[in-house]
């Protein structure tokens, strides 16, 4: 059973990971691999309005999507791309990132191998892993401009598309553990928590939400 407080608390959160960019018209969009197929299907809504005139996939396969994803996220996300109209020729597909600084390496490599001029990225995303994501492609590639989105969507919506309250609140509050652990890092450059997203990290962590949590001692 999840407090009223943690509630409320969780949402502080859940609205911080966002970054409230508004979408527009960008040189590539990237769609961050996940369990989510609403994150392909958000990639392709923006290409149809025309907010980029190539698509790239990324993603290998993690120890959750395997056997729902057993080609791969971003071979997985491209079928569903193709399904819902989007050309062949607009969608590129990197297979082998397992994690998010390995998303944006990769897909650089990829473009710049293709010789695809990039100026702008729209980066594409759980709603929850925007900021993280945004300031992993900041460290990585820091001559281009993103923009995050995701599928918008409340948190009550998307707890019940998870359908289990507390591993959304977990996930939640691991992602913003490694906003301020991963900079110290040299995983992403460091963006600025606010006091009262920091204090109901800290509640929700004394309230037992730590099981998404990063062991501190990792390089």
């Amino acid at each position: 059973m999840v407090s009223e407080r943690a509630w409320a608390d969780a949402e502080i959160i859940w609205d911080f990971h966002q970054m409230h960019h508004e979408p527009r018209p960008c040189s590539v969009a990237v769609g961050l691999g996940s369990h989510d197929l609403g994150v392909a299907d958000t990639t392709v809504d923006l290409y149809r309005r025309g907010m980029a005139p190539l698509i790239v996939f990324t993603g290998a396969t993690s120890r959750t999507t395997q056997a729902r994803m057993p080609r791969g996220e971003a071979a997985h996300y491209r079928e569903r791309a193709l399904e819902l109209g989007v050309p062949p020729a607009a969608v590129l597909v990197e297979p082998r990132a397992t994690n998010t600084g390995e998303n944006i390496r990769f897909t650089r490599a990829l473009l710049e191998k293709r010789a695809i001029e990039v100026e702008s990225v729209l980066l594409v995303s759980k709603p929850y892993e925007e900021r993280r994501a945004y300031a992993t492609a900041r460290k990585l590639w820091p001559e281009v401009e993103f923009i995050s989105a995701s599928t918008p969507m409340t948190l009550p919506r998307y707890v019940d598309s998870v359908g289990d309250s507390r591993l959304v609140i977990d996930m939640l509050v691991g992602a913003l553990q490694r906003l301020t652990l991963y900079p110290k890092q040299g995983f992403m450059v460091a963006l600025p928590v606010p006091d009262d997203v920091l204090a109901a990290y800290e509640r929700l962590c004394a309230d037992g939400f730590t099981s998404r949590l990063a062991r501190t001692t990792v390089s």
